[in-house]
């Protein structure tokens, strides 16, 4: 199995983790988290900010995912649309066949209508997932795993052994989708990706996510 152009994912998560890591995994989770919100207070007070400058109130958008179980959860991230951005998508899609067409190979669009002035920058940088932070602390998310999704994303797309892999764990703040082009993998490509880490994961497969991520963010890659 290939799990990333280099293959180094797929080595990683090919070494037998051991019963204990499920465990041990939550331990790195409330730890990684703690220490991240701690490292990036100063930043998550200046996107506050600067969103409240942009576009007003609220600062955090909350939405409903699937995690782990089939449970839903509010989701965090920092607004980055406009408030109307449902009826302004559903109206964007009904005028625009293109749109529809990539918003359903994708689920993105390139030229998103509902992004805020700030709103491309914090996306393209990640740094709208910041307070996914918060969920991993509470136990909806894990620091890597499959990206979340909602309802109809995971009936439509997932077969009932993909569902089952993905309920199977915690949905992560970075996953194998974005080490392996993010919004350049269509979304076959990311279901295929999501149900590999949800049945191969371990402690050093993580440990590679996390180092090209940070590769991933500092050049960009895939995102829009």
């Amino acid at each position: 199995m290939n799990y990333s152009a280099n293959g180094l994912v797929s080595k990683a998560l090919s070494v037998e983790s051991g019963r204990r890591y499920p465990k041990l995994k939550r331990v790195v989770d409330v730890v990684g988290a703690s220490a991240a919100l701690l490292f990036f207070a100063p930043f998550l007070l200046l996107v506050a900010a600067a969103i409240v400058m942009a576009d007003g109130f609220p600062v955090l958008y909350r939405h409903n995912r699937v995690g782990r179980d089939g449970r839903v959860f509010g989701c965090l991230k920092f607004r980055s649309m406009v408030r109307d951005s449902e009826q302004r998508l559903a109206d964007h899609l009904a005028s625009d066949p293109e749109a529809r067409v990539e918003w359903a190979r994708t689920r993105k669009l390139r030229n998103d209508p509902r992004i805020i002035p700030i709103g491309r920058f914090l996306r393209k940088t990640s740094l709208d997932e910041l307070p996914q932070l918060i969920n991993v602390l509470r136990g909806d998310m894990s620091l890597v795993g499959p990206r979340p999704v909602v309802a109809d994303e995971l009936n439509s797309y997932y077969d009932d052994e993909g569902r089952r892999a993905y309920c199977s764990v915690r949905p992560g703040i970075t996953g194998l989708w974005q080490v392996s082009g993010r919004s350049d993998v269509d979304y076959v490509q990311r279901v295929a990706l999501d149900s590999q880490y949800a049945n191969s994961y371990s402690m050093g497969g993580d440990i590679v996510i996390v180092m090209r991520t940070l590769g991933v963010l500092l050049w960009r890659t895939g995102a829009y």
